[in-house]
């Protein structure tokens, strides 16, 4: 009997294509053969912090947090196949979009991150929607660093790099200054011909705080913009050891450009084509929808990004989705257990999300708003879990479970609306992934009700954003002359893999409406529960 066999071992992968995502509450670790295949995985828990009011991570956790992970991932590794990683043939870097890392000349941070989470620029973000003629978001960065100038923050006459936090760590492992043009839609508005920030709108930037006299122009302080499938960068020695202090990695290891949530959970469920999109659920919510021609006009409700390889996306992005949910589910397990009964998770969901489709199309008449915090699509900047009914209404759990699961989609849906019957946008298929859609079958046949277009589901996408940013790093390194991106992921990634396909209910799409119609005209109940409940 060989050592391999007697250890179980089995052998060394010729190829090593790793891929990492700094998500909100974890980091993860994907490494994959180079075509996909999974090898080994790793992940660090970590939290945001409100300090001074301002959302923020230290950076001392994101780098202990990286090597935890990256530790996590190799250790595993180690077990499986009796070797260590010293040789990587690919990396990608991806995390949270949005958001403010500004530096000086000498590469000192100036003030803590600021992160998408932070609601704190809604002056700065109003005033350039209108200068500019093109919706920005509170959390992008241009709008942080326009109301540090708005606020009159002395750091900002010393900004030399305004970046990301998946660009910062690509910064720091490779020395490049760069974003794949997804992440970088996030910081500022795109020209997808010319795949680099809008010029105009960067000139009128200029313009606008000419009278501050800075020592930067805005084009200088940002970061270089670069599609996906070009090489961004070699992990240098220093980046190596930032990595893997144990010294067992190697550098050389050449990188793709870093990456957006938005943009890797697009390439994680093949939704970078025209007439395609993505509905991402968990703590929050968001749609991603590739865009065949652009909007007639500027929507607030309304992001407008680009995939990973330029083509512009409609993004609506909702603060709120299955927290409220996931309460009432852990009321009923207390209410079990009050009674002496153990009910693992995965039943307790799937029990009770199971429910929700024995209940009316509409709901019975009940009425939610899952807002733990505020809703822009609404018009919301606090917000206030509300659960409401009319005496005649339909009150049994069914009706109640699915009012919940209705309303986790309820900000959605409006922005939804918008793109599909205002402005006519047509999509074939929706992917859907992420906590709201692991009780088979349930959140995939309400969320089709409620968009009226099909939902597939595929077992790959729970791997996540840092499997996409993998699959980003593996394109890099294997697609051939002129592959698309859209191509490659067609043919050597997901072919023969379109996942679960469901159609929408008829029934389904006409409760939704019903149901939308009632949560719109609600509505004043939440703003006065949020000024109420203090």
């Amino acid at each position: 009997m060989s050592m391999t066999e007697q250890f179980n071992v089995q052998p060394a992968p010729q190829r090593k294509v790793l891929g990492i995502e700094f998500g909100s509450t974890r980091i993860k670790a994907v490494l994959t053969d180079g075509h996909g295949a999974v090898l080994a995985t790793g992940s660090h828990t970590w939290e945001n912090q409100l300090v001074n009011g301002i959302w923020t991570y230290p950076l001392e956790q994101v780098w202990n947090g990286l090597q935890a992970c990256y530790r996590d991932m190799a250790d595993r590794y180690r077990m499986r196949y009796g070797s260590p990683i010293t040789v990587l043939d690919a990396i990608g870097f991806s995390g949270m979009m949005h958001g403010y890392l500004a530096f000086d000349r000498d590469g000192n941070q100036l003030v803590p991150f600021r992160t998408w989470r932070n609601t704190i620029t809604d002056r700065a973000a109003d005033l350039l929607t209108k200068q500019f003629s093109f919706n920005i978001p509170q959390r992008w960065s241009i709008a942080h660093l326009y109301q540090a100038i708005l606020n009159e923050e002395a750091h900002v006459s010393s900004i030399d790099y305004l970046t990301t936090l998946a660009g910062y760590v690509h910064w720091q492992l490779t020395g490049e200054r760069v974003l794949g043009v997804g992440e970088a839609s996030g910081m500022f508005p795109i020209d997808s011909a010319a795949m680099t920030y809008d010029a105009d709108m960067a000139d009128r930037f200029d313009r606008l705080v000419a009278g501050h006299h800075f020592r930067w122009k805005l084009l200088d302080i940002l970061p270089r913009v670069l599609p996906a499938g070009v090489q961004a960068g070699r992990l240098t020695p220093e980046g190596a050891q930032l990595l893997d202090p144990t010294g067992e990695l190697q550098p050389g290891t050449p990188f793709c450009p870093p990456e957006g949530d938005a943009g890797t959970g697009m390439v994680a469920t093949n939704s970078v084509a025209e007439r395609t999109g993505n509905v991402s659920a968990g703590t929050s919510i968001f749609a991603m929808v590739v865009l065949e021609r652009p909007l007639s006009q500027v929507y607030p409700e309304i992001d407008m990004v680009t995939t990973p390889d330029g083509k512009p996306v409609a993004m609506v992005h909702c603060q709120n989705c299955t927290s409220d949910l996931n309460a009432w589910v852990n009321l009923f397990r207390e209410f079990a257990q009050t009674f002496g009964m153990e009910i693992s998770t995965n039943d307790l969901f799937g029990k009770l999300y199971n429910k929700a489709l024995e209940g009316d199309a509409d709901c019975g008449g009940l009425l939610a708003y899952n807002y733990f915090s505020g809703e822009h699509v609404t018009g919301f900047n606090e917000g206030r879990p509300v659960f409401a009914r009319t005496p005649d209404a339909k009150f049994n759990l069914a009706n109640f479970m699915r009012v919940n699961l209705f309303t986790s989609l309820g900000a959605l849906k409006v922005g939804l609306d918008i793109l599909m019957k205002e402005e006519h946008v047509q999509v074939d298929q929706i992917l859907g992934h992420g906590g709201l859609f692991k009780t088979k079958g349930v959140g995939q046949k309400i969320l089709a009700g409620a968009i009226d277009a099909p939902v597939s589901v595929m077992e790959t996408a729970g791997e996540g954003g840092a499997w996409g940013i993998a699959l980003l790093a593996s394109y890099m390194i294997n697609k051939e002359e002129n592959e698309t991106l859209e191509d490659y992921l067609d043919a050597k990634v997901f072919a023969g893999n379109a996942g679960t396909k469901m159609d929408p209910d008829p029934a389904d799409v006409a409760g939704f409406e019903v149901f939308t119609e009632r949560y719109k005209k609600g509505l004043p109940i939440e703003r006065a529960a949020v000024e109420s409940l203090k």
